[in-house]
This record gives structure tokens, sequence and C-alpha cells, in this order.
């Protein structure tokens, strides 16, 4: 440091070293003098930093993914899903009327033969249920801040946990109660084993031509019990589960697949895959005839399909509660349905 670095000090700084003739020299007697105030600190007060807080270099995106849950599909396979009375109605019942009669040979005078018809009632029960919401002022805007529109997010999910339980009930009813479902009605006939193909029952290991017996024996079972109410262009419907759905695709050995041939023999048959057919006791194959005689075989009924009640206001939050009812499904022919399990 020379002189003229001091005079550069007095005039920009205001800093003055008298006394020292020749201050080049006399710098370290200076700098190792820690009394003076020309030091450094010897460490830092605050954190070593070189960077800046993270969440201002962090993108939020506004659009929410939302978890994805099964499909629900048990309406889609019944193809028909209808309102029977309403949220008061315990019960429901259903008449079923079979013609009866005999005849004879005519006479003038004779009065025999006789032709009637025979009444009976099928009842069902219904189950209503309900899910409750709730949310706090606070609550709300501090999901706000993160542009969350908590509110809304918890109606939705509250419908759709409605809406999930309705697939159930019309899948499996509800226990206690005389109210069935697709898979479990007691009337349903005994499902049929698959056939063998080399020693093979799944299809996963089955080739194509014995994957199309086994939905022609399911077609043949319930042919047999309809004794000619129904053929091969009657409308059909098959239900069968996603995992079993890919094994259509398979090949026979002129190159044409399961789907192709079921297409080709079954004009009207229409294949609708839900989960619930892969079951605990195996991959379950439904067929029905979706109408016979001009009435539906199977329906899904529902008393309320939403009611939102009243919001509730309380001191600083919110609550609602919302509700549904079912009937389960209603096999109104189960003659008219053919399973097999185990494939």
């Amino acid at each position: 440091m020379s002189k003229q670095h001091f005079a550069v000090m007095a005039k920009m700084a205001g800093i003055h070293i008298v006394g020292v003739p020749n201050p080049q020299f006399q710098l370290p007697n200076i700098a190792g003098n820690y009394e003076l105030a020309m030091d450094a600190q010897p460490e830092l007060v605050t954190q070593s930093n070189a960077g800046i807080p993270a969440y201002l270099s962090t993108v939020w995106d506004p659009e929410v993914i939302r978890v994805l849950v099964t499909p629900m599909k048990a309406a889609e396979f019944a193809r028909s899903e209808t309102k029977v009375g309403d949220w008061l109605m315990d019960a429901t019942s259903f008449p079923m009327a079979e013609a009866t009669g005999e005849v004879s040979s005519y006479g003038d005078y004779s009065n025999e033969g006789r032709a009637n018809s025979n009444v009976n009632w099928e009842f069902r029960q219904s189950y209503t249920y309900q899910v409750f919401t709730k949310w706090g002022e606070r609550e709300l805007e501090r999901y706000g801040l993160a542009r969350i529109a908590y509110a809304n997010e918890q109606t939705n999910a509250s419908i759709l946990a409605l809406n999930k339980f309705q697939n159930k009930s019309y899948w499996f009813g509800v226990k206690g109660l005389k109210l069935y479902g697709i898979l479990n009605d007691p009337a349903l006939p005994t499902p049929i084993a698959p056939g063998s193909d080399s020693g093979q029952t799944s299809w996963a290991t089955k080739s194509a031509n014995g994957i199309y017996e086994d939905i022609l024996a399911i077609f043949s079972d319930l042919q047999s019990r309809l004794n000619g109410l129904i053929d091969m262009a009657s409308p059909l419907i098959l239900g069968i589960s996603p995992s079993a759905e890919v094994h259509l695709a398979k090949l026979s050995p002129y190159n044409v697949s399961v789907r192709r041939m079921l297409t080709e023999n079954f004009p009207n048959l229409t294949i609708i895959n839900a989960p619930e057919f892969s079951t605990p006791a195996g991959e379950l194959a439904m067929m029905y005839v979706e109408t016979l005689d001009g009435q539906r075989t199977m329906q899904v009924s529902f008393t309320e399909k939403l009611r939102a009640h009243a919001v509730v206001i309380e001191s600083s939050s919110f609550k609602q509660k919302k509700s549904q009812g079912t009937w389960g499904a209603i096999i109104k022919r189960p003659i008219a349905v053919s399973q097999m399990i185990g494939f």
C-alpha cells in the first residue's frame, strides 16, 4: 500500500493514518494489531447461503390430478337403470302372471275345458344411505392459497362415494335385506364349468378355439333352458372381466380372432367388461337375453339418484348431507341368464 492509496482513503472514505513515515513497510504491524477496526469478522452471524427460498422457483400447476377409481358398469351391463318409487318407499312388489289351461273335446252341451291365470307377487326391499361433507372457513381459505376449491372437491368426493356404493349394490345387493345384485340373486341358475382344451381350463392358456367353445357352451346352456325361445340372432349381452376380454383377441389357426368368430355367429351380441367379473372363485362370464317377448330380463333400480340436503351453517364451519336409495338388481327372468365360472 502506497502513499497514493492513503490519499485516496482520506479523500473518499475519510480515513486518515498519520505518523507513519513509510506506510508500505509499517502495514504488517498495523494488520497484526487486532485492536484496530480494520479486520473483517472472523465468522458469519447468519447461515451460509448462496441460493433463494425453494418456493420462489416452484411452479404450481392449476390442474388438479385426481386419483382414478375402478369404472362403475353395472347399469351399462343391465342395459337399463330405472327409478322405482321414491325415498319414502321401503318395499316394492312385482306381479308375475302364469297362463294355465286345458282343452276338452267339443260337445254342444259340454262345459269341460278351462283357461286361467295364476298370479304371484315378488317383493324387494330398498336401502337408503347417506354421506356427510364438512368444511371450515379457515380451512377453505388455506386451501384457497394453493388454488384448491376444497368445497367442490368434497362435493365431488361425496357424489363419488354414493355412486360407488350404488354400483356395488347393483352387483352384490345389501346383506340382511331382500335386495339382491346381478351376481348374487338366489334365483340365478348355477354356473357351469369351463371346458378343457388340452388339459387347460384357463383362457390365458387356452387356444382361440377353446375360448370360443366355452362361450358357445354358455349360449347352449341358455338355449336349452329357454327351449327354442331364442336363437343365435337374439339380442344377447355377454359380461366378462377386462383381463378376460384381452383373450378374445387370440387368433385361430386360420388367423380369425375369437371376437370376430363371435360377431359372425352372434350378430346381436354385445360384450361388456366389468372388474366385478373377476371373483375370488375365478373368472366369471355371464350371458343373458336382453329382451324376451318384449320384456327386459334385468334392470337396476334406485329410489333417489341424489338428494342434497340443506347446508347446515355453524359458528365457523359448514356441513351437508347427501343421500341415495337403491333397489339393487331386479332380474325379472332368471331363466334367461347363464353363467360360467373358473376359467
